[in-house]
């Protein structure tokens, strides 16, 4: 299971769709994907067009996005208590603690931003 980052929803739905080609291969080779419904918050606040939440709700339909709940906030505020710096990455970290929480790995395209989090398994789809 891989959870994905709002950075890989909007470069891989929206514009140029960069890391459309990389999702495709994931999903080919029968990768589970999803994401946290944290995502899908930062996702949609956006500016969204219809066919772009169109092909969100194809590709990773909301009814099924992994929800923030109880587990899931205490594990983002043994992050909060871990990392160095964790003002103004609350948000970060709890999307962190949700792959964490499902046993995930986390796909992003800001990976700086995460590499400091404990137990956070990072992918590099690089190569596909």
């Amino acid at each position: 299971m891989i959870h994905l980052d709002t950075s890989v929803l909007v470069d891989g739905l929206t514009g140029p769709r960069r890391s459309a080609p990389a999702l495709r291969a994931l999903i080919e080779r029968g990768e589970r994907i999803g994401l946290s419904t944290l995502v899908l918050y930062e996702w949609r606040r956006g500016p969204r067009r219809p066919e772009e939440l169109q092909a969100q709700e194809a590709l990773f339909p909301s009814g099924a996005a992994a929800p923030f709940g109880f587990r899931e906030a205490a594990v983002a505020a043994d992050l909060y208590s871990r990392v160095r710096r964790p003002r103004g990455r609350e948000i970060d970290l709890a999307i962190a603690a949700c792959a964490i929480s499902h046993d995930a790995g986390f796909w992003t395209l800001n990976p700086a931003d995460f590499s400091d989090i404990p137990n956070l398994q990072l992918v590099d789809v690089g190569g596909l």
